[in-house]
């Protein structure tokens, strides 16, 4: 068997590619949407990809079936109940895909969402010990899938989280302790709220250390996974029901347009966000004005999508030779709407001051010396719940960059205003969006609460 696990750290996803040695035939789970990876093993291996399965509807991304099916003629399996605009095959609980020497039993694990499939995984016959087994977004390394997504309609966060304990204790815990899991997402991601980092454990492990499937009546279950969840991205109920539909399908390679920095501002005139995928210290040296900041290097296309509507035109400012990959990293939550992106970045900045503004920062030495003086200051704490219990600055007040747009009419946009998050990428991207939106004097704190913590080494409030 060829087992490999692909990994986004950028959105905490992970899909699976699984080929059987004896018969070349291989599938594809929960793929994301740049589908070069899979078949570039495929071809590694002289592998047909035969089947793409989907263990339920996502809503943090965009998936690749459309894109890997139209590239490899392969069959697309959810879910019994899932309803699609494309042809796909229904896949009853029990149901056994054999690759030849590989089989795959689809065992329905409702919860998460209505249509959730789990996938174990037997190696010469289902009467032999599974090695392992997919899990999606019903069972992760410490924390089970959220029940309360906007992606299951009509259905209560209640009724899914009991459907989810009858599918934790009923299916996949009666698996085996060896058994090994490996789940849909990792930690950072906002399908649940205590993700670990690994990216594999066992069904026994799980079994010793996981909070949701410790011995607790199904009340009692209900009320620990329903509570303490952080506000979901905005663009979440859009990709669950992209994925239901027919659309566009993504070229992976193709650059954006380029554009002039003429060309950039009559479209953000004309409605689009300039989003400038540069460092936050970069953006605050020189950006065009009204840009907002969310860094490539980090959780670049899940922050854009909880600050873009999935109908706004984007420019892209980016450092050279990364402009396709922040397009398809857009595109990985259905963001196909990238106009185009500017050239000559360093260049046009420096030519074109009068379009150019300038971010304000300063370091946690800063910040206190302002507090001590009691200078006068609106200072905005952006992490998240999760996050703030662990302390403040004293006199923050807290707006999760998620809630950001809906909490921004309680701040004055006239005050002098510094945010900071952990490390420093969030705040920028909270400050560029409240300058963005009118504020007149944002400063971002370079650092963070971490480099605050560092420094002062207790932390009041």
């Amino acid at each position: 068997m060829i087992f490999e696990q692909h990994y986004l750290d950028c959105l905490s996803q992970a899909s699976y590619f699984i080929g059987d040695e004896s018969s070349g035939k291989a599938v594809v789970v929960d793929p994301r949407r740049d589908i070069a990876p899979y078949l570039e093993t495929a071809a590694e291996h002289d592998m047909k990809i035969t089947h793409i399965l989907e263990t339920h509807f996502h809503a943090d991304f965009l998936s690749g079936h459309l894109e890997l099916a139209n590239a490899t003629g392969a069959e697309i399996g959810y879910g019994a109940g899932a309803v699609t605009e494309f042809a796909s095959t229904q896949l009853a609980d029990g149901h056994i895909i054999d690759l030849g020497s590989v089989q795959l039993q689809i065992l329905h694990t409702p919860g998460h969402t209505p249509e959730s499939i789990s996938i174990v995984v037997h190696e010469n016959g289902t009467e032999n010990p599974p090695t392992s087994v997919l899990t999606g977004d019903t069972l992760f390394i410490g924390d089970v899938g959220r029940p309360d997504l906007l992606s299951s309609k009509g259905v209560t966060s209640e009724e899914l989280a009991s459907q989810l304990y009858d599918s934790l204790h009923n299916k996949l815990m009666t698996l085996p302790d060896e058994t090994l899991l490996y789940p849909g997402h990792g930690a950072g991601s906002a399908c649940g709220k205590n993700l670990s980092s690994d990216t594999v454990c066992s069904i026994g492990r799980q079994r010793e250390t996981n909070y949701a499937v410790q011995p607790m009546s199904k009340e009692d279950f209900i009320a620990a996974v329903t509570e303490g969840q952080s506000a979901a991205p905005a663009y979440f109920a859009y990709d669950a029901q992209l994925n239901r539909e027919l659309h566009t399908m993504l070229d992976e390679h193709q650059p954006p347009a380029s554009l002039t920095i003429d060309e950039a501002i009559a479209h953000q005139t004309d409605g689009a966000v300039i989003l400038d995928s540069r460092d936050p210290t970069v953006f605050a040296a020189g950006h065009i004005a009204g840009s907002i900041n969310i860094g490539l290097a980090g959780r670049f296309a899940e922050y854009a999508g909880g600050a873009i509507t999935p109908d706004t035109p984007i420019v892209l400012v980016a450092d050279v030779a990364t402009e396709t990959q922040g397009r398809v990293r857009l595109a990985r939550i259905g963001y196909d709407n990238v106009v185009g992106a500017l050239v000559d970045v360093a260049d046009t900045m420096a030519a074109n001051g009068e379009h150019i503004a300038h971010g304000n920062r300063i370091d946690v030495h800063q910040l206190r010396s302002q507090l001590d003086e009691n200078a006068p200051m609106q200072l905005v704490d952006v992490r998240q719940p999760g996050e703030t219990e662990g302390g403040i600055i004293e006199g923050a007040v807290i707006v999760p960059l998620t809630q950001l747009d809906e909490l921004m009419g309680t701040l004055d946009a006239n005050a002098p205003t510094v945010v900071y998050c952990a490390g420093g990428y969030r705040s920028s991207i909270a400050g560029s969006r409240m300058m963005r939106a009118g504020f007149t004097d944002v400063t971002d704190v370079v650092g963070g609460y971490t480099a605050w913590q560092t420094a002062f080494d207790s932390v009041p409030g």
